[in-house]
């Protein structure tokens, strides 16, 4: 029987403080990656290349927490992802933030453990199954018909605000929010007339980390809008699937509801998780890898004009755009039992952290790999959706959305472009772009 994560995950307390074998690389790591303030100016790239220089396998300290092994190249990445019996989900969560009980949101904290993506086998693969249908190539190309019209409906409504305004517009605000949540409710089959509390409830979502860490420093109004929305958040998503139980619908909402582990479905605790994961996964990667595309094609414009002048292009751009942005900072895992990577040993129970950015900039897999290169023949072998058993289930539909995204924007709008103007919310998890200024030159 499957019991709730959150109630046998590992704690942070649990464990033994600092690493218990000797350094094999004996460096500090290049940049403290449990500041969520460092994350505000972009993914720390140059820390991740000299950490793969100097400790590819590098001990980080926490103040809140054991500490964790830091990876940073695109072989020990792969290989711990594909290495599932050793390097556990399950067994403390894929997330490194968890921090003290007294700085978390009880509900977020428990909903983020009791999730598909915190398990490991027997359970991961049964309740992924249920998923499959809403992410297979017939679905997603049927899918595409709808995202198309939105497409274009998007643009031109940024069309006319443009004109309007006569400057540039949040293309976050205007697009790269939108289009997922339109994608994703489709898919999961929300009312329309709700869709627009998915767009909030995602804002709340990303700051929440930098929101629980500020505790009472935080003006008490937006705290406190805070914990109203996130309580909001999982009592619409307890309706809607509970809703779905009574009156089956053909939508992923109604598979989440009725998806069963061991014969038997799931936990109240699970369902929440299952809504926590599927709002914040089918909104927020997709979204920042929308907004980072157009930062990337404004930096590097040869590019951009390679594009324009040969749209079949677009297909592979799709796979190096998301190489670059790398959308999923990182991933968490706990050693089931002593094990050694890139000669680090590892002892049972500690933590590593996989970062995608870091695997997807190594030289020694991608060349001049700071460089995007719409026509580079390897982009599709990033890791920026995982690999193996854990790889992201939407990633047919987030590759899908960029592409018919792009192939739009540049048909119409050939010269658009990012003012340098940006805003990053401070995460340490995912790359959260909250503004984007672009002009459409129109």
């Amino acid at each position: 029987m499957l019991a709730n994560v959150s109630e046998t995950a590992v704690e942070e307390t649990d464990l033994h403080k600092g690493h218990k074998h000797p350094l094999a690389f004996d460096a500090k790591p290049a940049a403290d990656l449990t500041d969520l303030d460092l994350f505000t100016q972009g993914q720390p790239f140059d820390a991740f290349a000299t950490m793969r220089e100097t400790a590819p396998v590098c001990w980080h300290d926490e103040e809140e927490g054991a500490g964790f092994w830091a990876l940073t190249t695109y072989r020990d990445v792969r290989e711990t992802e594909l290495n599932t019996k050793v390097f556990s989900s399950q067994k403390g969560g894929i997330l490194m933030n968890y921090g003290s009980a007294d700085a978390r949101h009880p509900l977020l904290h428990r909903a983020s453990l009791d999730t598909m993506i915190c398990l490991d086998q027997p359970y991961h693969m049964p309740l992924r199954r249920e998923h499959m249908p809403f992410f297979k190539p017939g679905y997603v190309a049927d899918l595409q018909k709808r995202v198309d019209v939105k497409i274009k409906s998007l643009l031109d409504d940024m069309e006319t605000k443009a004109k309007d305004t006569g400057g540039p517009i949040d293309m976050v605000e205007s697009f790269s929010a939108e289009l997922p949540l339109f994608t994703l409710s489709e898919i999961l089959g929300i009312a329309e007339a709700d869709r627009p509390k998915l767009v909030k409830w995602m804002h709340y979502l990303e700051t929440a980390s930098d929101t629980m860490r500020k505790g009472d420093e935080m003006d008490p109004e937006l705290f406190g809008a805070f914990v109203q929305n996130v309580l909001e958040m999982f009592e619409y998503g307890k309706e809607v699937l509970q809703a779905r139980r009574k009156d089956p619908k053909d939508d992923l909402l109604t598979s989440i509801a009725h998806a069963e582990v061991d014969g038997e479905r799931l936990s109240d605790e699970m369902l929440d998780g299952s809504w926590l994961l599927i709002v914040f996964a089918g909104n927020d990667t997709t979204r920042n890898s929308l907004s980072g595309t157009m930062k990337l094609l404004t930096e590097f414009p040869e590019q951009k004009q390679k594009l324009v002048d040969d749209p079949s292009l677009i297909t592979n751009m799709t796979h190096e755009a998301i190489r670059m942005v790398s959308p999923v900072i990182y991933m968490r895992r706990t050693a089931t039992e002593d094990a050694e990577i890139h000669g680090q040993k590892i002892a049972e129970g500690e933590k590593v952290v996989m970062y995608y950015g870091a695997a997807n900039r190594d030289p020694a897999v991608f060349t001049d790999p700071d460089r995007m290169d719409v026509t580079r023949a390897n982009a599709k072998d990033h890791l920026a959706f995982g690999m193996g058993p854990h790889v992201c289930l939407g990633q047919r539909v987030a590759n899908m959305q960029l592409e018919a995204a792009y192939r739009q924007i540049l048909a119409r709008f050939p010269n658009a472009e990012w003012t340098g103007e940006i805003d990053i919310a401070p995460n340490n998890f995912v790359h959260a772009i909250s503004r984007l200024d672009i002009d459409l030159r129109v």
